[in-house]
């Protein structure tokens, strides 16, 4: 049985939020079950933001998650809170670029990348987001990125447009990052 419970977190204006729900749109249209909550501070742009999200074969009994099987920080703060609270045998996607430590767990999967600095590069810091849930993707197989590729082009706004093929060249630039 499929399931898997992930947090994503960083700052406000990161898009984790944003992540969370392409990866619970393209568990939807896997015929999977899903859950996303977000949790944000009132500041909003540079406070924090994170989102749980539940992908499951199984109804979702309660959407709450203490210990996730895998959490992506795009940040310091978010790697202090969510590191030591990963399942043992999971996995963690970490900026490396706003994370200036590694992790010392030994009993969890770590996929560290420059994930701002990759971004940047393809032409935007704001897609770090996605660089990260690419490598999400990749390192757990809770979806495929072509299902997540689908997802942005359904719910992407009109005035985001312009940004669809950078974020998918994103996603995929954070999965070849993890092979």
């Amino acid at each position: 049985m499929r399931h898997e419970d992930i947090i994503i977190s960083g700052f406000g204006g990161q898009g984790a939020l944003f992540a969370g729900q392409l990866l619970a749109y393209a568990g939807l249209a896997d015929g999977l079950h899903v859950s996303w909550i977000p949790s944000y501070g009132p500041e909003m742009r540079g406070g924090t933001a994170n989102c749980t999200v539940i992908v499951s074969e199984e109804e979702i009994g309660a959407p709450i998650i203490r210990h996730p099987s895998a959490a992506i920080a795009l940040n310091l703060p978010s790697m202090d809170k969510y590191e030591p609270l990963v399942k043992p045998g999971g996995v963690l996607v970490v900026n490396t670029t706003l994370v200036p430590r590694a992790s010392e767990r030994t009993d969890i999967r770590v996929v560290a990348l420059p994930a701002s600095d990759i971004a940047t590069e393809l032409g935007n810091v704001r897609m770090a987001n996605l660089v990260a849930l690419g490598a999400l993707l990749k390192a757990t197989g809770i979806v495929n990125v072509e299902a997540v590729m689908a997802q942005l082009e359904l719910h992407l706004s009109e005035r985001q447009r312009k940004w669809l093929e950078p974020n998918k060249a994103a996603l995929l630039k954070g999965a070849e990052f993890v092979q």
